[in-house]
């Protein structure tokens, strides 16, 4: 069956037929199409409130071989429910995201569209859902699914490159698949592999991140698989290894690809026979852990150039998901710089940025990706007066554009290396000056807006020289913080 929910006063539940297996929590804006294979017809439910909307996609379907039914509410639409005991579920919405399409996939929908489409993406939906009902009807449908839970971290990001991410997140989540996450530093490939822990029927049990790049190559096997005392020197007890700690759970093995070729075949035996033992000891012990796996580099040339097991790259990359460059979804840069400066001011006032800032960000090319931007933001947050300006922003990204206006090409990494960053004594000392600004000098109020005691604030305030004057406090990014007072 094939159908779509136009905007909804409420959530649409399960109803009281055991038949009906459709529970899904609609929001305004969103559609949902079930889908389905009737007496070996394909039959489809077009629902809308919007006619123009309802005819086009039902003249699409109709040619392409669907008998369609059309409703105009949800209310209508459940006179139907009786004849559908198994669906498939498309949602397409003109406001989606990428926290939408984590839980329409999730929650088991066959896909997640984004409007405006037209009669091929149409045609396409119906030939890829034609042949799986056909040959694969028992597909695990909406409300079947175990472990499903709602969203409990932030995914921002509403471009097509962030939400076909999260599409296959959506999908893969609820299986025991390892996976294999690639892209360049700094695009969030450790929040998408919690995302993967969250949503898997895991989701109780640890979540264990391990930076293989960071461990030396002669101590990571102890770090992961542990060690028994006087294994080695230094080895003073026994200790269990990050993979125990993480049984039932998941292990998120960050750059991956900077193991070494010893390590590698020790970590493919744990995952073929899931077992570990310890460093110094005969005994295996049994374990049950997800394996996800990430890397910035070109995980195939490093197989083809050796640097990497090729039987390993196969156990791991059961699922490839690539996460796109800052760059290639540049429409997520605004609400991603909004709420990192939200987060540098959560319980102050808040922070905004002006127009001409606003078009740099997205115009600057981010070599660091995410990571860049979080920085980049929570300085200039810190060093505004309550509106980020170009004049705010790092100096690299200030370059760029003058190197844009100028017609030459800006080389970012270099211009990074010359940033003149604030000490830490002059961002604390802005900070606090804000503080007691929003708070109108009120002690109490900021100290309890730093969470820090009187004595703490009292100290902050003779250290960085802070007035407490009401015209400095209408003007609190007139503070500059004096290097060498303490």
């Amino acid at each position: 069956m094939l159908a779509r929910i136009g905007p909804l006063p409420g959530p649409l539940r399960k109803g009281e037929g055991e038949k009906t297996n459709v529970c899904v929590r609609i929001k305004s804006q969103t559609e949902v199409l079930p889908l389905k294979l009737m007496d070996r017809a394909l039959h489809a439910l077009v629902i809308d409130d919007e006619q123009p909307v309802r005819d086009f996609v039902s003249t699409v379907l109709e040619e392409d071989g669907w008998m369609v039914s059309r409703a105009a509410s949800a209310e209508e639409a459940f006179g139907f429910k009786e004849d559908l005991p198994d669906t498939k579920v498309v949602l397409m919405t003109g406001h989606g995201d990428a926290a939408g399409a984590l839980d329409a996939t999730a929650f088991g929908a066959y896909d997640y569209l984004l409007k405006p489409f037209g009669v091929e993406e149409l045609q396409s939906l119906s030939a890829a859902l034609r042949d799986q009902l056909s040959h694969r009807p028992h597909r695990v449908s909406i409300g079947t699914r175990a472990g499903v839970r709602e969203s409990d971290i932030d995914l921002v990001g509403r471009s097509h490159a962030f939400i076909e991410v999260m599409k296959q997140v959506g999908r893969v989540a609820g299986t025991n698949l390892p996976v294999f996450l690639t892209g360049e530093s700094g695009t969030g490939k450790e929040l998408v592999a919690s995302t993967l822990h969250r949503r898997s029927g895991r989701a109780e049990k640890t979540f264990v991140a391990v930076n293989c790049g960071a461990i030396p190559a002669e101590l990571i096997e102890s770090e992961l698989f542990g060690h028994m005392k006087g294994s080695f020197t230094g080895a003073d007890r026994d200790r269990r290894g990050l993979w125990e700690e993480a049984n039932g759970g998941t292990v998120f093995l960050d750059e991956i690809t900077e193991t070494s070729l010893l390590f590698q075949v020790k970590l493919l035996r744990v995952l073929q026979e899931g077992e570990v033992r310890r460093v110094g000891s005969n005994q295996m012990q049994r374990v049950d852990v997800r394996a996800i796996a990430a890397s910035n580099r070109n995980v195939e040339a490093e197989v083809k150039a050796g640097r990497f097991r090729e039987d390993l790259y196969y156990r791991l990359n059961a699922v490839s998901i690539t996460l796109p460059a800052l760059r290639e979804r540049r429409d997520d840069i605004p609400p991603l710089a909004q709420t990192f400066a939200d987060r540098v001011y959560s319980l102050g006032p808040s922070v905004r940025f002006s127009s001409e800032a606003l078009a740099l960000l997205q115009k600057y090319s981010w070599p660091g990706n995410i990571r860049e931007l979080e920085n980049a933001v929570v300085r200039a947050a810190a060093m505004c007066d309550g509106l980020i300006r170009i004049q705010d922003l790092p100096e690299r990204i200030r370059n760029f554009q003058d190197a844009a206006n100028a017609g030459i090409q800006a080389t970012p990494l270099a211009l990074l290396e010359q940033e003149e960053w604030p000490s830490l004594a002059e961002i604390e000392g802005r900070h606090v000056a804000r503080v007691l600004a929003h708070t109108r000098g009120n002690k109490q109020a900021a100290s309890r807006v730093l969470q820090v005691d009187r004595k703490t604030l009292d100290r902050m305030i003779k250290r960085h020289h802070i007035s407490l004057e009401k015209e400095f406090l209408q003007k609190p990014n007139g503070f500059v913080s004096k290097p060498g007072h303490t």
